[in-house]
């Protein structure tokens, strides 16, 4: 899976549109090879970036979890640290 692409679901605050617009975007790009698409396939390809996300919209707000939200500044302090332990073991 694409590293730039985070989990949305079941956070608190939930996701902007923008994140998730910019996780379609990452995965539009990692399907097509492209991180630019040329002009002639710019149309598709931003195309297809707004029906990702318009489907992940649908996806997140119909999802249903018993577990409690997690929080954002939480998550990525324990990415970091994950991070930090990672590159410090060489």
């Amino acid at each position: 899976m694409c590293r730039a692409i985070k989990t949305l679901h079941n956070f608190v605050p939930p996701a902007s549109d923008d994140e998730i617009r910019a996780s379609a975007l990452q995965f539009v790009r990692k399907i097509s090879g492209f991180t630019r698409p040329s002009k002639v396939n710019e149309a598709a390809f931003n195309r297809a970036v707004d029906e990702v996300a318009h489907i992940a919209h649908h996806l997140l707000e119909a999802l249903v979890t018993h577990s409690p939200p997690r929080d954002r500044a939480t998550e990525a302090a324990k990415a970091r640290a994950r991070s930090a332990q990672r590159y410090t073991r060489a």
